[in-house]
């Protein structure tokens, strides 16, 4: 016998959990695409979008909604007077986005589940990521090698 699998629109797969976060519940999410390596990998991590109680900081990681739509999980960058500016772990400078306005972000990232390993702010590899990573952009090849070293075995 063969199982009918049935599918959801992925707009509308996310729209119900912003909806979910928007009445105070925290969601397990997990990641499509490839711009948050190699903090997150596609279809292999996931993480918990919950509700903003705080106020969001450079390195946080947020859930939100562009002009055209799409939805994008991101880190924190700059904030500046007028807006966040976002950028994927993997991407480079010039693709830094914004400003994107408070009323577009509706969730903060409070952990993550990478391979098996629950992460979350205070954790050696979170804080990492959300400081010397988000902060030093331009020597993220550095970064992105001693991280390939120290997490292939060989040290």
């Amino acid at each position: 016998m063969i199982q009918k699998i049935n599918y959801i629109d992925a707009y509308e797969y996310i729209s119900t959990l912003k909806d979910l976060v928007k009445k105070g519940k925290s969601v397990n999410f997990t990641i499509s695409g490839n711009s948050m390596s190699p903090f997150l990998i596609h279809e292999r991590d996931s993480v918990v979008l919950s509700p903003i109680e705080q106020e969001l900081k450079e390195g946080d990681i947020v859930f939100y909604e562009r002009n055209n739509n799409a939805f994008v999980l991101h880190r924190i960058v700059k904030i500046q007077d007028d807006g966040y500016y976002m950028l994927g772990d993997a991407q480079k400078y010039k693709y830094i986005e914004g400003p994107i306005f408070p009323n577009q972000i509706f969730a903060v990232v409070t952990k993550a589940y990478r391979g098996g390993i629950t992460l979350k702010p205070g954790d050696k590899w979170w804080d990492f990521f959300a400081t010397t990573w988000a902060k030093h952009i331009r020597l993220r090849w550095f970064y992105r090698g001693i991280y390939i070293l120290t997490h292939s075995g060989l040290f």
